[in-house]
């Protein structure tokens, strides 16, 4: 029998930080681009690796997101389970543990991440594992640019680099059962995944480069707005607009690994791809073409194509500025 994956969101915080914004509206239900939310997003992703029941943990302002969403998103199954009162994240996953049946492992995110993690992969990895409880983790991005000294001089500056530590990326697989220990109350954080790492029970599962943010300020929202403004995700990972003027376009596409864009062809565009970072191939009608980091693959007008990535890969696609020439012939996503 095949274990069914169910997905849970935690939704009720009160978004202290984004006041006046979330008096009225959960932070959630907070606009990254017009008329799609945080949790469109997370929806969206959980849709396209697979998971197609919902548990979404509620509290404050919980009959607004009952009444953007109901009991159904985009085929995805929604139930709620709302907390009486606000016990931390350790209570409000409790809630949701015990809410599954047998049989059934969860993947579970916090309510204000937006990342362009591949949670598919994670499921397969958090079910092949012998950690009972494994956690996203990304590289920290300097929330700062830093400074490099040598003696008594300054040598250089480095705007926001990558740093050498790993951060908690606020999602979560577990087969099913966590020991919560004596705990009852508080951020899950704080308490039961220390105790589990101590008693050697915490995997993770690990992605570097990819787009992540947690949105808790203001500032914050005001970084994902911009890196939406050009942007549309896709079920495969995303397309965004760098430059469109009347003689060309260039569009960055981020392919997840083991995802492919629709097998499609356009009348008029002519485009050349040039492989940014990954590897994978482009699947044409009577070949495959091969592609590594900075090969570039040109596709003519009228050559149905799909790419396919072998590991997460990102592309800049420059072509002749036809912006919505695209006849799919092929979609291996459903479009509900």
């Amino acid at each position: 029998m095949m274990t069914e994956t169910v997905g849970m969101i935690l939704c009720g915080g009160f978004g202290k930080r984004l006041r006046p914004l979330t008096e009225t509206v959960p932070k959630p239900l907070v606009e990254i681009r017009d008329d799609y939310t945080i949790l469109d997003k997370q929806l969206f992703d959980f849709k396209n690796a697979g998971v197609d029941k919902v548990l979404l943990l509620t509290g404050f302002l919980s009959d607004k997101i009952r009444e953007r969403y109901d009991e159904e998103y985009k085929g995805v199954k929604i139930e709620y389970i709302q907390e009486e009162k606000p016990l931390g994240t350790l209570n409000a996953i409790k809630l949701g543990i015990e809410h599954l049946k047998d049989g059934e492992q969860c993947i579970i995110r916090n309510g204000d991440v937006v990342a362009d993690l591949n949670i598919k992969k994670m499921i397969e990895q958090g079910e092949k594992s012998d950690y009972p409880l494994q956690l996203f983790v990304t590289k920290m991005v300097s929330p700062y640019g830093i400074v490099e000294i040598n003696g008594d001089r300054l040598v250089s500056f480095k705007e926001k680099p990558i740093l050498d530590y790993y951060i908690n990326g606020g999602v979560y697989f577990s087969n099913g059962k966590i020991d919560f220990g004596d705990f009852e109350v508080g951020d899950i954080e704080k308490t039961v995944f220390p105790m589990l790492a101590k008693e050697n029970q915490l995997g993770y599962y690990k992605e570097n480069g990819l787009f992540w943010m947690a949105i808790d300020t203001s500032k914050e929202l005001e970084q994902i707005r911009k890196e939406y403004q050009n942007r549309e995700d896709k079920p495969w990972g995303y397309e965004k607009i760098l430059i469109n003027t009347e003689k060309y376009l260039t569009k960055e596409l981020f392919i997840r690994e083991g995802y492919q864009t629709s097998f499609h062809y356009h009348s008029q565009k002519d485009e050349t791809m040039y492989i940014v970072s990954g590897t994978g191939y482009i699947e044409f009608e009577d070949r495959k073409d091969y592609f590594g980091k900075n090969d570039t693959i040109r596709i003519e007008p009228g050559e149905t194509h799909s790419i396919v990535a072998m590991e997460n890969t990102v592309l800049h696609e420059i072509s002749t500025p036809h912006l919505n020439d695209t006849i799919r012939v092929k979609d291996y996503y459903s479009a509900r």
